[in-house]
């Protein structure tokens, strides 16, 4: 049974994992070192993290997986890079913004695998965003910042499959934890970066905290609360709770290092996390069901 704080616990824990993960840009814009390097190193130390904390609660930290539980490791590792890579090649606001994005692609992806219609507010909640996505692209765009930004649209098509993948594995079982497919994940970023990561891979000491604090708090800890708040949340107010890493991402950077968004990027940003909690606070209009 729902407890009345069972709310305001799981609103705060979500909170506090976005603020962890809001930390991400900064240290990625600060660490002298590649994309790979920086991906796979934290990752590595992330599954290591969780799956400890898996074990230390008598779970099992290694089930063996399904199909679908590789599918959603697989993007959630692609994700992963696609984003790290993305706030190098672009800014910060940027990555997190068009990551953000990744509603877009479930107006669509979600209808087909469910075979639920479109409704006239999904198609008006893409126009929204694609129309927000569109100013990141406007303007004098160099071709690193294009690539960045390329990226980031991509990050945010695999973090639509992934959230798509994770909801469909906790229909199939109930009991289903999204824990073993981000230590899954996890795993598989570490794999994929190592043949280009460890070749002249010799951290400094600052450097090697910096990807300690990534893979320990940024990705570790934070899934771990978020996990512990979903409990209490329903995904709608997890989804709302969550963009708060958007908001401060950028804030971070900004302060750490000087990077100012572009004014065509902050507007976009706005417009695509406005999409977001419209779509996602305000109900359509329910059906009346067709009769047979």
């Amino acid at each position: 049974m729902t407890q009345p704080g069972d709310h305001l616990r799981g609103a705060a824990l979500v909170a506090a994992a976005a603020l962890l993960w809001s930390s991400s840009g900064l240290f990625i814009k600060v660490l002298a070192l590649g994309p790979l390097q920086i991906a796979g190193t934290r990752s590595l130390v992330a599954a290591v993290v969780i799956a400890a904390a898996v074990r230390w609660r008598g779970g099992k930290p290694f089930p063996r997986p399904t199909g679908l539980d590789l599918t959603c490791a697989a993007a959630y590792a692609a994700m992963l890079i696609l984003f790290v890579a993305a706030t190098k090649l672009t800014t910060a606001a940027n990555a997190i913004f068009l990551q953000f994005s990744a509603p877009i692609y479930l107006v669509f992806l979600e209808p087909w695998v469910t075979k639920r219609p479109l409704r006239g507010r999904d198609l008006l909640a893409v126009a929204l965003c694609l129309a927000a996505m569109g100013l990141f692209f406007g303007g004098r765009l160099e071709a690193g910042t294009l690539a960045g930004n390329v990226l980031g649209v991509l990050s945010g098509l695999m973090l639509a499959v992934f959230t798509l993948t994770l909801k469909l594995g906790r229909a199939r079982h109930a009991d289903a934890d999204p824990i073993t497919a981000i230590i899954l994940g996890n795993l598989l970023v570490a794999v994929f970066c190592a043949p280009w990561a460890l070749p002249g891979f010799h951290p400094t000491l600052g450097q090697g905290a910096a990807l300690l604090y990534l893979g320990v708090f940024q990705i570790g800890l934070a899934y771990l609360l978020f996990n512990a708040g979903m409990r209490h949340l329903s995904a709608t107010a997890a989804v709302v709770t969550g963009t708060l890493e958007a908001v401060l991402n950028p804030v971070w950077v900004f302060i750490g290092v000087g990077e100012q968004p572009s004014p065509w990027a902050l507007v976009g940003g706005l417009m695509i996390l406005g999409t977001i909690a419209w779509y996602t606070l305000v109900q359509g209009p329910k059906r009346t069901p067709a009769l047979p």
